[in-house]
């Protein structure tokens, strides 16, 4: 860890054009999961757009009750809360997705890529991941958008049974990122692209395309505990991933139902 990295809200804040995602933001020292903060914030309608970090996560999740594992300080640990929004579920999966990869950009030789529904591939190897929750407010739904990205982990910072499949930013580039320039650079790709989504789905399901690592491939997924094989010909802003199966026809697959077969 470089000296003076831990997160600091005036540093991200500073210089920091967006117009609705990080104009308040918090950061905590230690705490359960910034997903379970955000719950507490999201019955407002002046938390719209409001950015949660921690430097530490004592019960951090990911997707279908995985624990997130990260050490302190090494890491973007965020969740951003949304008390409106056009978007379905499913296009505001994608449009995180879009903005995470955006974020990490071309670390090392290497582009960030998206593997739907939820993970950023970084050189073969999961370098973030994020977790959308909805809540229901007053008849309406709301949103937590929750992202991790691995920043200042070694190979030896993982579990054995992930070292051959996680990495970090610092392990690709071979030098030391700024968290606060990473988390800054994140909220603005997060607002930038957000607001796209609400104006023009197409252009977020074309900058999902160019980034996926499953569009054009065969993929098994599990839906519902059944199995499906197919090859990934698209993605439905509203309904999911799109397969030409095996069996024959077309079928979309959203988010919240399925995982990709290991």
């Amino acid at each position: 860890m470089i000296e003076n990295d831990l997160l600091d809200p005036d540093k991200i804040r500073a210089n920091l054009n967006t117009k609705r995602i990080g104009k308040k933001i918090l950061v905590y020292n230690n705490t359960s999961s910034t997903n379970d903060v955000a719950a507490e914030y999201v019955t407002s309608k002046r938390n719209d757009g409001l950015a949660i970090f921690a430097e530490e996560q004592r019960a951090g999740r990911g997707r279908a009750g995985t624990k997130w594992i990260s050490g302190r300080a090494d890491s973007i640990l965020c969740s951003i809360v949304l008390t409106k929004t056009k978007c379905s579920a499913e296009l505001l999966s994608l449009t995180l997705a879009v903005a995470v990869a955006e974020t990490i950009g071309k670390t090392g030789s290497k582009l960030a890529k998206i593997k739907w529904p939820n993970d950023i591939i970084l050189n073969n190897k999961k370098v973030a991941g994020i977790l959308l929750e909805s809540k229901t407010h007053n008849s309406h739904n709301v949103y937590i958008l929750g992202i991790g990205i691995n920043c200042h982990q070694k190979k030896d910072s993982f579990p054995l049974e992930l070292q051959p499949i996680a990495t970090s930013i610092d392990i690709e580039a071979r030098t030391i990122c700024d968290r606060n320039s990473l988390a800054k650079r994140m909220l603005s790709s997060t607002d930038h692209w957000l607001k796209t989504a609400e104006k023009n789905s197409k252009a977020v399901t074309d900058q999902w395309s160019s980034l996926s690592l499953l569009l054009g491939s065969r993929v098994t997924l599990i839906f519902n505990g059944t199995g499906f094989t197919g090859n990934c010909i698209g993605i439905d802003p509203g309904k999911g991933l799109i397969l030409q199966l095996d069996t024959g026809g077309v079928r979309m697959f959203d988010t919240a139902h399925t995982t990709i077969a290991k």
